[in-house]
């Protein structure tokens, strides 16, 4: 008789809306994938703290922006620290699943990253241009985002959101990165379509820039993805490190690079399965 599978619980709301791309082709083909290995049921992100004791892991994937249902994405954690659940993404991450506070650490620190602040009297800490942008702190998917002018700076509610300089931009650039081993990279030549995406190969200076995102975060398993923009001085600052359910674009991949993605999951979910689960 064949040795019972690991049973994995894979969270995804398949009927989420989002622009420029299908969740649920990307859930419907990585599931089918991971069933080489696992048992996996998919069920919605409001129904995973009632079913997740029934399985040896949770693997959140797109599962929408957490805005939508804080509060049982809050119950779901809680239950899931206070039970040693194996979740994947590891609950430990700093960066989005934490909100953008980081992005001020980050700021603060000195890395490179789009200016922010969240206080009127840190305004002059960003450098002078027409256009602002005003993003809640606990935003995603570019929910509540607003273009403000620099006269209105004065009109903004601080406190719970950021304020960041319009960067006119040359391109954006994603790394997606498997724990903390880079799988591919993609971006957008043409910057006022961010979902028209093409393969990226990147320099060493630039897997250098997207691997201290990576080191700086505390997630050993799990998929990150680091976005970032190249300035017309041919900078990067990173606009978002996605440590919760970064989408994958998988299906704008070759067939090699997409099945090596599957095998490092696949492992890095083993190596998972196989620590002791958290007390």
């Amino acid at each position: 008789m064949a040795a019972a599978k690991p049973r994995v619980l894979y969270v995804t709301d398949l009927a989420y809306q989002a622009r420029g791309r299908r969740y649920c082709d990307e859930d419907i083909q990585l599931s089918s994938r991971l069933r080489e290995d696992f048992d996996v049921a998919l069920c919605h992100p409001l129904d995973a703290a009632a079913l997740m004791d029934g399985f040896d892991a949770v693997l959140v994937r797109n599962s929408g922006p957490v805005l939508n249902y804080r509060a049982e994405y809050e119950a779901f954690r809680t239950r899931a620290l206070l039970h040693g659940t194996r979740v994947y993404n590891q609950l430990s991450g700093r960066a989005d699943m934490a909100g953008k506070q980081y992005l001020l650490d980050l700021s603060a620190a000195g890395y490179p990253v789009i200016p922010t602040v969240d206080r009127a009297e840190d305004l002059a800490r960003l450098p002078v241009v027409p256009e602002y942008v005003v993003k809640p702190k606990l935003g995603a998917d570019s929910i509540g985002l607003e273009i403000v002018p620099r006269e209105r700076l004065g009109t903004v509610a601080y406190g719970d959101v950021l304020v960041q300089p319009l960067i006119h931009f040359a391109y954006e650039v994603s790394f997606y990165f498997v724990d903390r081993t880079l799988q591919y990279a993609l971006h957008a030549p043409h910057p006022d379509e961010r979902w028209r995406l093409e393969r990226y190969e990147p320099t060493a200076a630039d897997l250098d820039f997207a691997t201290r995102f990576v080191d700086w975060n505390t997630v050993e398993h799990g998929i990150q993805r680091v976005d970032a923009c190249r300035t017309p001085e041919g900078e990067l600052l990173l606009v978002e490190l996605e440590d919760l359910n970064p989408y994958l674009s998988l299906d704008l991949l070759d067939t090699a690079t997409r099945d090596s993605f599957v095998a490092a999951l696949t492992a890095s979910l083993h190596t998972l399965l196989a620590t002791k689960p958290a007390a």
